[in-house]
């Protein structure tokens, strides 16, 4: 049961070839069978089936929704009731979240069945899942090498087939960039798509949670789900929600790709460079058309992003202070000490690194210099994507300028490690829709093709990627010894 997608369990489901318990024990078997990826901070069983219960009960009444009885996990970003919500770090290694996110919410309403919460840089932070304080996630197509970050327990464990769909998050390229090293479908929406309520705040400009699948059919499927304006979000988008099924089967005849020429520069591996243009070449065949773009400010997004999320992510962590909830050092000898061993104990380096360049940015006589600068960059990024998108109907290019790289390769320069999201990066900044598809490999490691779309344009980044999808294979590929 396990190879199968998120489309064919709902049938199965529904015909009554198998029972929401049965899928959910053999779920969870396959993830104490495969630990050692490390995927999992909290494996929710108890929990799993008594829901898968009530979901074959109301498969039995006829009171099942499309997806009910179907197994997903959460990235440990979002709060789930009643269960650890680690981000994982030590600061909130004993937070027991009060209520659900409203991600949590939605999948539980639907009547999907949550396996636990999933592995992850620690506060979304880092792109390698290194900076976690449950250990690193190992990618199950070579175990010495990295899953991506910071949604790296989410890939590994849907590339490993030991969940057939799982939530992300991404900032700067968390959701894509992990999928993209493990061979999986990836999409991060629109800014504001879907809600951020209970998911725990890096960059709130810049996050927005997703689905991380097998294939794209199955991330309409999940988007379906998650998508919608939420009254307790400020940041919400009260924006029609469309059946991201409808059009999944729409010719390709017309398409106008866009090619960034800053996309395929020399920090583009050549092997990669190979192959997306043979996974664009198979959209020429489908009757797609190929025009190259410029968007000049990218090379800026970078720098730029790293002094707004830093920015953002020291003003969101600074309630996280020893007082409230998470972590608290022992004896402090007053409030200073409390606040002071407190923060330097429950954060990692990483994370630590980042409030630091935040703070700095944020402080009087950098501000100007260096945040108000970087927004207008931000504005200029945008501007030349828009500028693109008036021309072409979706812009294509890779995810990383890599395959996966070996767990521990980065770990000593962080700029190094930066720019692992070089091509994701601006994405973000601009609050685009994207997603990452599987497009072949390279000495047996997967490979990612972006494609980009205009604002809540998921429909057609969807349909685009299935139409891929009905002609290739990649996404059906799995790690060897996880068949």
């Amino acid at each position: 049961m396990h190879t199968k997608t998120i489309a064919q369990l709902a049938q199965g489901l529904h015909t009554g070839n198998f029972s929401s318990v049965e899928l959910t024990q053999a779920y969870l078997q396959r993830i104490q069978q495969y630990q050692s990826l490390n995927s999992f901070i909290s494996i929710t069983d108890v929990q799993a089936l008594a829901a898968a219960e009530q979901a074959d009960l109301a498969i039995a009444q006829g009171k099942a929704g499309p997806l009910t009885g179907v197994p997903i996990a959460h990235k440990d970003i979002f709060c789930t009731q009643g269960i650890k919500t680690s981000c994982g770090s030590k600061m909130l290694d004993n937070f027991i979240a009060p209520y659900n996110a409203t991600v949590v919410e939605k999948f539980t309403a639907a009547g999907l069945v949550s396996l636990g919460k999933l592995n992850m840089d620690e506060f979304a932070m880092g792109s390698s899942n290194e900076t976690s304080f449950y250990g690193n996630v190992q990618n199950p197509w070579a175990e010495n090498t990295v899953p991506g970050g910071s949604s790296g327990g989410s890939a590994a464990a849907v590339a490993a087939r030991l969940i057939p769909g799982a939530t992300g998050t991404d900032t700067g390229g968390s959701i894509r960039q992990p999928a993209a090293l493990c061979g999986i479908t990836g999409l991060k929406p629109t800014y504001g798509r879907v809600s951020r309520y209970g998911m725990i705040a890096y960059a709130s400009s810049l996050d927005q949670g997703g689905p991380m699948t097998q294939t794209a059919e199955d991330a309409a499927l999940m988007l379906q789900v998650m998508a919608g304006f939420d009254p307790k979000d400020s940041t919400s988008v009260e924006h029609e929600v469309p059946d991201y099924n409808a059009d999944l089967n729409n010719s390709l005849q017309g398409l106008k790709i866009g090619l960034p020429k800053e996309f395929f520069d020399a920090a583009l591996n050549s092997d990669m460079a190979t192959t997306i243009e043979a996974a664009i070449n198979e959209y020429k065949k489908m009757g797609a058309s190929v025009v190259e773009v410029s968007m000049p400010n990218l090379k800026l997004a970078i720098p730029a992003y790293y002094v707004i999320a830093p920015a953002e992510c020291s003003a969101n962590l600074s309630r996280m202070d020893g007082v409230r909830f998470g972590h608290r050092c022992s004896n402090p000898a007053d409030l200073n000490d409390l606040y002071i061993r407190s923060r330097a104990e429950g954060f990692g380096t990483e994370v630590k690194r980042r409030i630091l360049v935040g703070t700095y940015a944020l402080s009087e006589g950098y501000y100007d210099a260096y945040y108000i600068k970087a927004q207008k960059i931000r504005r200029l990024i945008s501007d030349d994507f828009n500028k693109a998108l008036q021309e072409v109907d979706v812009i294509m290019g890779p995810v990383t300028p890599t395959p996966a790289f070996g767990i521990g390769e980065k770990t000593n320069d962080p700029i190094e490690m930066y720019l692992a999201d070089i091509y994701t990066i601006a994405i973000n900044l601009a609050g685009l829709p994207a997603m990452s598809i599987p497009a072949g490999f390279i000495n047996k490691k997967p490979v990612g093709l972006q494609i980009i779309g205009n604002y809540f344009a998921e429909a057609k980044l969807l349909n685009v990627a299935h139409q891929y999808q009905q002609v290739t294979d990649w996404h059906q590929q799995t790690p060897h010894g996880f068949e």
